[in-house]
């Protein structure tokens, strides 16, 4: 899936987060990955059904007020009657049902108004599905105690998860991480994405400190740094 990297992240933020990550990796057997990208998903599903949903309507309302359409079709030709045949009539109406079909999806090209448009379950899916694929390439099963946890962050769809590995999620319930997206989200919101990130890090540290506390061998199993998409 090609998705166009994000740009919002500085090079200090990178620094933030890899010196968050460090701290809270310090008191923990826990390894945090953390990614960040622009879009998780295109939804050119979405604007397909949206298409489609316009040119059914349009094609509807073309069979049912046929008359008032071929006027149209009238007056740009001066007014000049001609008695359409059948063939001619389905003719003009496939050609502007198509038109609409494609008129739409170009204006569903720009992304603000495709995700405007796309139910916020749908997106929540998508993100969650990311997140996961992702987490099951670079961070399951990577560490010997199966203790790698990503924080995933999708800018446009404003949606973040954290997926952890089997021993994590054993003893760390969901809801557990909620501190951890709220500072991460407040931050985002505020326009800090990378201070949020580190935030969330810092939450999620304490949260694993807890439950897998430092022991006498504590090695760096998975990258500190800010992965970007």
């Amino acid at each position: 899936m090609g998705l166009r990297k994000i740009s919002q992240f500085t090079e200090t933020d990178h620094a933030i987060v890899v010196a968050a990550v460090a701290d809270a990796e310090r008191l923990t057997t826990g390894e945090i990955v953390t990614i960040v990208t622009d879009l998780s998903d295109h939804y050119d599903d979405i604007a397909m059904a949206w298409a489609s949903a316009i040119a059914f309507i349009a094609l509807v309302s073309y069979a049912t007020f046929p008359e008032f359409y071929m006027g149209l079709i009238d007056s740009f030709s001066g007014g000049w009657r001609h008695e359409y045949t059948t063939a001619e009539y389905a003719a003009f109406l496939l050609a502007a049902v198509a038109l609409k079909w494609i008129g739409t999806w170009f204006i569903l090209k720009w992304m603000p108004l495709r995700l405007a448009l796309t139910p916020k379950a749908k997106k929540l899916a998508r993100v969650r599905s990311r997140a996961i694929s992702l987490f099951k390439v670079g961070t399951e099963s990577k560490t010997v105690g199966r203790t790698g946890v990503l924080l995933y962050l999708s800018m446009k769809e404003h949606r973040a998860e954290i997926v952890a590995d089997a021993a994590i999620a054993s003893k760390v319930a969901p809801e557990i991480w909620g501190d951890a997206m709220v500072a991460l989200l407040d931050q985002v919101k505020a326009g800090n994405p990378g201070a949020g990130v580190a935030a969330a890090v810092t939450q999620m540290g304490i949260v694993l400190a807890e439950h897998f506390p430092r022991g006498a061998d504590n090695p760096n199993e998975l990258p500190d740094r800010l992965i970007q998409l």
